[in-house]
């Protein structure tokens, strides 16, 4: 498996089916579940899932990828259950999602994502905050209401992969404020705050599907090791996506101080080049042509280069995993394309 099998940002055929199917199969039960909320959260969680304009009104606007709803379907086909035996668990992995993407933007301040304003310059920080912990919650009674074993351990699952995130956030917001962090600690970050949740969501089906543990464990270790590529490519992204198509302005983990793996890679390598970078990022008012000089410092220095690099070790990671996991070929090859596609989605 190899990051240069689909082109530049171009999900294939099949990836487009797999994501549009996800979107189709989750939205109804997601639109029922957000009914439960009052009109006020209801009206924040549905316009940051796309599906209202601040004023309330219907409208239909990004909704993200739906890359975590299409891995909890693939994972409940990869035990040899219909996909939509994972359906509660696709629902569930999204609203988790959409609340940490709630706090995530109060935290950061960032004030655009999916190309429109974020929730909490629309409402305020107090609804936006709110808004998430209802999605939060959600997400557990979706699960917990199917009544059975399987759901109470799905719900246990997402318990441990929010609690993991919980954590990843706090050590994120930690490193901002530190002169050095070691890249074996903000991998441990990256895994808590991104690699949980889409671990969660590649086993979860599996789970809902009563699968064998070896099974589950394998998607597990598949959607970790994916999870880890996810955020590195966010970290590129974060200094270098273009605007048009990531939704935030261009350097935007620069101006937030953030200590992401390229910046870090970058850090330790020492020298006058690493003490100017560490310069710019501690002046929190910078001005733009500085941020500009930090991106090109990042890449001088090799951190651009290693980020590049732990791509491609953690995508191989998570295809030989998948290969010896027990499921059909068919559903092994869709992990597959998926896993290219989340990490070339952009890049």
């Amino acid at each position: 498996m190899s990051a240069q099998t689909v082109p530049q940002g171009m999900p294939s055929e099949n990836i487009v089916s797999v994501l549009g199917t996800a979107r189709q199969a989750t939205t109804p039960a997601m639109r029922a579940a957000v009914a439960r909320l009052t009109p006020g959260m209801a009206r924040v969680a549905g316009y940051q899932l796309g599906w209202l304009a601040a004023d309330g009104r219907e409208e239909t606007s990004d909704s993200g990828k739906a890359v975590r709803p299409a891995l909890a379907l693939l994972s409940a086909a990869a035990a040899g259950a219909p996909a939509e035996a994972g359906l509660p668990g696709a629902v569930a992995v999204e609203l988790v999602h959409n609340f940490s993407l709630l706090h995530d933007d109060v935290m950061d301040r960032d004030e655009e994502r999916r190309h429109r304003a974020t929730a909490w310059t629309v409402f305020g920080d107090s609804a936006a905050i709110l808004g998430g912990v209802a999605l939060l919650t959600l997400a557990e009674e979706v699960l917990l209401d199917l009544h059975t074993d399987a759901g109470a351990e799905a719900a246990r699952l997402i318990t441990r992969a929010t609690a993991r995130l919980v954590t990843g956030q706090t050590h994120d917001i930690e490193f901002e404020s530190r002169a050095l962090v070691p890249v074996e600690e903000c991998v441990v970050m990256a895994g808590d705050k991104t690699a949980a949740l889409i671990s969660c969501s590649a086993a979860i089906g599996a789970v809902l599907a009563r699968s064998a543990p070896a099974t589950i464990a394998a998607l597990a270790g598949y959607g970790e090791h994916l999870g880890l590529a996810y955020q590195l490519v966010d970290d590129i992204l974060g200094i270098w996506g273009a605007p048009e198509r990531t939704g935030k302005p261009v350097l935007a983990d620069l101006r937030a101080g953030k200590k992401s793996l390229p910046v870090v890679a970058a850090l330790r390598t020492g020298g006058p080049d690493a003490v100017r970078l560490g310069e710019i990022l501690r002046t929190h008012d910078a001005d733009e042509p500085e941020y500009v000089e930090a991106a090109h410092l990042i890449e001088k220095l090799g951190g651009r280069d290693w980020v590049n690099a732990e791509i491609e070790r953690q995508l191989t990671a998570a295809g030989a995993g998948l290969d010896e996991a027990a499921i059909h070929p068919a559903v092994r090859d869709q992990l597959h394309e998926l896993a290219d596609y989340v990490v070339n989605r952009e890049l």
